[in-house]
């Protein structure tokens, strides 16, 4: 039997149950397929730093398939037209590939089906639970964190599952060589993809640095590296799977120590899962303006405003300093991405898709559910039962950037700006005068 596996966010081969379900095979064709970027809130295209990030972790994947007389076939193109081409041209028997949420995503793999002359399977590769282990219907799913976490924290994740000693061959197809887009990592994040980049940053953040039993104190800083586990840009391109680092959190407790910071970790990883089911449950509802009626929410586009925002270029110096560094490593902090996030939905009064689209553009640890479930929940249309986290920006620079260190690097204080620039082919309108004109 022939088979071709779609590898989409699961560019690893431990603990990838996916793939394992085709050794057997006679030949098999391993594809990635390259994303489609769609215009989407004024954005467009791929960042060059998430680029590069995704081009590295491929050619790291293709160099493990190469040490097992595997390949991986790079193509561009509509899923749905590609794949039923290679199945014909290849008489393929079978296809799998690993379940992803998003609504395209979704899409997409029912379009395919309705193409396909052989069966497609869909593998759970993303989550710490298959769906079949929740203790509820994803119809039923709560619709906040915690008591989703209550939930599930207690349920049993399984072992991540060893890499492959071998793979069937491949059919004799041409395989292209990957590009090199020319760009480097910033030297504030000089990391790469790949898998064997990933368990080297996992097992000095928990087994060799130990900077897992502060990570509670030290998650907010605003640089990569030094806090934050940073972890996310493999996760999010399935190079590390999310099993791996459940089990490496479990095994340094079991041998070593646990504190509050191993529990936080391990914590944040439940969030991750929560937004990975909400986005299932969700699909094109991620995307909307407000899922409830029950509040009045910007949907606004001033595109000076948002320029600004974008280039780093508003009145409020740390908020231009995240921007900056988003842009420059492709990775923001946590804080840092409430902050910025804050800012455009309460100080700038922004619709917050744009900046959700702004995000999907630039971050190496583009998640869709991940991305568009804290957008979400910040602007209190999804998950925070608040009603959406409005940040003093001064308190947090007082908080997080307390010496102005941050900002500095980034070259970020600016001038103050009106908020609004009028020539004689516009309206005046600026809140003075609509105060005036409300008066008369």
């Amino acid at each position: 039997m022939k088979s071709l596996y779609w590898f989409r966010n699961d560019l690893r081969l431990s603990d990838n149950p996916g793939l394992c379900r085709y050794l057997q095979s006679e030949a098999l064709l391993l594809v990635y397929i390259w994303p489609i970027t769609r215009p989407w809130c004024n954005v467009n295209g791929m960042g060059p730093q998430r680029e590069r990030f995704l081009l590295e972790s491929l050619q790291a994947l293709r160099d493990e398939l190469a040490e097992l007389g595997q390949d991986l076939l790079l193509v561009h193109g509509s899923p749905e037209l590609i794949l039923p081409r290679l199945i014909e041209e290849y008489s393929i028997d079978r296809v799998g590939a690993s379940r992803t949420p998003g609504y395209y995503e979704r899409t997409t793999v029912q379009r395919l089906r309705s193409r396909l002359t052989v069966p497609l399977a869909l593998h759970e590769t993303s989550t710490l639970l298959d769906e079949d282990r929740l203790s509820f219907e994803l119809d039923a799913l709560p619709p906040h964190f915690t008591p989703f976490h209550k939930r599930v924290k207690s349920l049993l994740i399984p072992e991540p599952i060893d890499a492959p000693g071998q793979l069937p061959p491949p059919p004799a197809a041409i395989f292209h060589p990957i590009r090199d887009t020319g760009v480097r990592p910033h030297t504030a994040l000089p990391i790469r993809g790949g898998s064997q980049s990933g368990h080297r940053r996992l097992r000095r953040f928990v087994f060799e640095q130990r900077d897992i039993l502060q990570y509670k104190q030290t998650r907010n800083c605003l640089d990569p590296l030094t806090g934050s586990s940073t972890l996310s840009p493999w996760l999010a391109n399935g190079c590390l799977s999310v099993r791996e680092i459940a089990a490496a959190i479990a095994h340094f407790e079991h041998t070593e120590t646990e504190n509050e910071s191993t529990y936080w970790l391990r914590f944040e990883l439940f969030w991750r899962e929560f937004f990975h089911w909400r986005a299932y449950r969700d699909d094109i509802s991620l995307f909307k303006l407000s899922t409830s009626q029950k509040h009045l929410h910007y949907c606004t586009f001033e595109p000076r405003s948002f320029a600004r925002w974008c280039a780093g270029d508003t009145d409020f110096p740390l908020v231009n300093a995240i921007m900056q560094q988003l842009v420059a490593t492709g990775w923001c902090s946590n804080r840092g991405r409430q902050i910025a996030a804050s800012c455009l939905v309460n100080e700038l009064q922004l619709d917050w898709r744009y900046g959700a689209a702004f995000f999907e553009k630039h971050l190496i640890d583009y998640d869709v559910a991940c991305n568009y479930g804290n957008w979400q929940y910040l602007a209190g249309v999804g998950a925070d039962p608040r009603g959406g986290r409005h940040f003093d920006l001064e308190k947090q620079t007082r908080t997080y950037d307390p010496e102005g260190t941050f900002t500095r690097k980034w070259q970020c204080e600016r001038p103050k700006q009106p908020r609004f620039v009028t020539d004689a082919a516009d309206w005046p309108i600026n809140d003075t005068q609509g105060q005036d004109r409300e008066e008369t």
